[in-house]
């Protein structure tokens, strides 16, 4: 199921194994967590879509409400430590206008209930760019759900596994320092030692998308990659931190 995960998400952010051999050099590393998106409508929310997950030995560890951006989310545990996390947040779509939710059905609309395989399947729907600019006012979450549907939204290199780097900090510093992006939303480290968790992440990659309305192609963040140091056993998120690395795909 991972090995799916993986090839999706790293044919929409084609940096990903580049920033893997930056960073890691052929050393063993960890992957701390995989991050799904999706919304609170009928099977497509985060219970259901974690089925496959509790099936395979993980359990509920954590629950995070995000007010400003109206989302939800939920982190699940393997039995095995060295498994990845799986954190997946929802759009609360009542929230919003009439239209993003129609938007948001007319996109499960005859679509069947999740599978294991469902979080790779990306969309089955044409995007419009005037849709998605619409969506874009009102959520950037919705309007990211609408272009790319179900995938993978992040991976991310647990640094604690890594014995070459002894902070964030060195993290960041390579990747600018070999041309990529950090998000600064909020610092480029979000967290402290203190609350038991410092984050960072890159800057989604810009995927090549189609629209019906437009004769060019566009170029939208799709996904990105995050970093993660934790300190004293600490295993959840800090929603503070969590809210910035949403940011991660902004498009501005």
């Amino acid at each position: 199921m991972f090995d799916g995960f993986w090839r999706v998400y790293s044919n929409l952010n084609p940096d990903a194994k580049k920033i893997q051999n930056v960073l890691c050099a052929g050393r063993e590393w960890v992957n701390d967590h995989v991050a799904f998106r999706t919304f609170n409508l009928e099977d497509f929310g985060i219970s259901r879509l974690a089925e496959p997950f509790v099936s395979r030995g993980y359990s509920l560890k954590g629950r995070y409400r995000f007010q400003a951006k109206r989302l939800f989310a939920c982190h699940y545990e393997h039995i095995d430590p060295l498994v990845p996390k799986i954190f997946i947040s929802e759009l609360l779509v009542g929230e919003f206008s009439d239209f993003l939710q129609e938007t948001m059905r007319f996109m499960i609309e005859g679509m069947r209930p999740p599978t294991d395989l469902f979080l790779t399947t990306g969309r089955s729907w044409r995007v419009n760019y005037k849709i998605y600019n619409r969506l874009l006012c009102e959520s950037e979450y919705a309007a990211w759900l609408y272009v790319f549907g179900f995938v993978p939204n992040h991976f991310t290199i647990y640094i604690n596994s890594l014995n070459n780097f002894d902070s964030l900090v060195e993290v960041n510093q390579v990747l600018k320092k070999n041309g990529y992006r950090v998000n600064a939303n909020g610092g480029e480290i979000k967290g402290s030692p203190a609350l038991g968790l410092e984050q960072s992440s890159t800057l989604a990659y810009g995927a090549e998308v189609e629209f019906e309305d437009l004769a060019t192609i566009k170029k939208i963040p799709a996904c990105y990659y995050e970093f993660v140091k934790r300190y004293d056993s600490f295993n959840g998120f800090i929603v503070d931190s969590a809210d910035k690395i949403f940011e991660s795909t902004d498009v501005k």
